[in-house]
């Protein structure tokens, strides 16, 4: 496994333990939908089947105010973990697999105000 990706699965499992939260969806589900997205995220080129399969099934996931705010709470404390991101590559990522959220996916994105 390679080390950037370990290092991403441990941050974001640490983030989960001390996070406090509400929402049905957690940082554990969204690390390992997102997981095959790290080397995309890092390095371009073509972005990998299973990644997008993980980007379309955590929106499927992500239905409720909750769960959206969760995710990007989770997606922005990841991002903040992995050295090399490419936060173009990061807010592309959803169209590039054929879903439309409903906020940017952006480190500058306050995730309490969505919706």
């Amino acid at each position: 496994m390679a080390l950037a990706l370990k290092f991403f699965i441990c941050f974001v499992l640490t983030v989960c333990i001390v996070a406090s939260v509400d929402a049905a969806i957690s940082c554990g589900t969204v690390v390992s939908n997102l997981a095959p997205c790290v080397n995309y995220l890092s390095r371009g080129g073509v972005v990998p089947d299973l990644c997008c399969e993980g980007v379309q099934k955590l929106n499927g996931m992500a239905q409720t105010t909750p769960d959206r705010q969760q995710a990007c709470k989770c997606l922005q404390s990841t991002a903040k973990g992995i050295s090399g991101l490419n936060p173009s590559l990061a807010s592309g990522l959803p169209g590039k697999c054929g879903v439309s959220i409903p906020y940017p996916i952006s480190l500058s994105t306050n995730c309490d105000n969505v919706k």
